[in-house]
């Protein structure tokens, strides 16, 4: 009679990656969180911090910090040939979602323009401004982060890592796990 069930069972081990890990996976999730984010800090600096260039100060590295960190972290996936679409789409996505938390700051009348209230009228100069400021940020941090990766690659500072990076035909979209963002 034929054994319909194995005498012997293998055990699979799943290894379920971290949340803050499963995050930067998405580009979307990564880039609305930081739009969110950062228009949220923006509306409570301008609406609390009045007068204090220290607090703008602050806010404004703060607000660097995030944007830049949270692109780092969803880019360290990927292969660097695939930067040159990623970190603009990242910025886009960001806008997007920075712009969709302007709105409804803006319908609750929550949205400060400098000393007044922002208007619907307003929106639109204040998205092509953001969107302006964040493909500048993110594409020149990009470019930046890409040439050290190379030079540090290429100089043989980093002795496990090769030297000629996996290219996006062999990893065929999927994320690359280099360690970097563990």
């Amino acid at each position: 009679m034929a054994t319909f069930f194995p005498q012997h069972s293998v055990e699979w081990k799943l290894e379920e990656p971290k949340a803050f890990r499963r995050l930067s996976l998405s580009l979307f999730e990564m880039a609305l969180l930081t739009g969110i984010v950062l228009r949220l800090l923006r509306a409570l600096t301008f609406t609390h911090g009045r007068a204090s260039w220290l607090f703008y100060g602050a806010a404004f590295v703060v607000g660097l910090l995030i944007l830049l960190g949270m692109t780092t972290a969803y880019l360290a996936n990927w292969t660097l040939r695939s930067w040159v679409w990623r970190a603009p789409l990242f910025a886009l996505v960001e806008t997007a979602g920075e712009m969709g938390t302007s709105l409804l700051l803006i319908a609750m009348r929550r949205e400060p323009m400098g000393a007044v209230r922002a208007e619907f009228h307003d929106w639109p100069s204040m998205a092509l401004w953001v969107l302006l400021q964040n493909q500048l940020a993110v594409g020149v941090w990009a470019a930046l982060l890409a040439g050290v990766i190379t030079f540090v690659r290429r100089s043989g500072m980093a002795s496990e890592v090769e030297a000629e990076p996996v290219t996006d035909s062999e990893v065929e979209g999927e994320p690359v796990d280099n360690g970097a963002a563990s």
